[in-house]
């Protein structure tokens, strides 16, 4: 995927997981949070059996993908702030 799709595809993401679960990650944090989500995404699906889904570009799954990745960074984030 080129750079464009990974920021759009990032922004699009992040900002849908800060709706789920608000990070005050700011714009670009929210932005670097959904493209760190969407590798995180990826590697969950792959553990899982159902990876391959997020390989295509811009798609409804890569979305999916990497909200969920992005939401289970925003999880781990928040553990560690409350641990240290």
């Amino acid at each position: 995927m080129s750079i464009l799709i990974w920021v759009v595809l990032g922004a699009v993401a992040g900002f849908l997981a800060n709706a789920i679960k608000p990070n005050g990650f700011g714009t670009v944090g929210t932005i670097l949070s959904g493209i760190v989500g969407a590798f995180i995404g990826g590697y969950v699906g792959n553990l899982l059996g159902i990876g391959g889904t997020a390989v295509g570009g811009l798609s409804i799954a890569s979305v999916i993908t990497a909200v969920v990745g992005a939401l289970i960074l925003s999880f781990l984030l928040g553990f560690i702030k409350k641990a240290t």
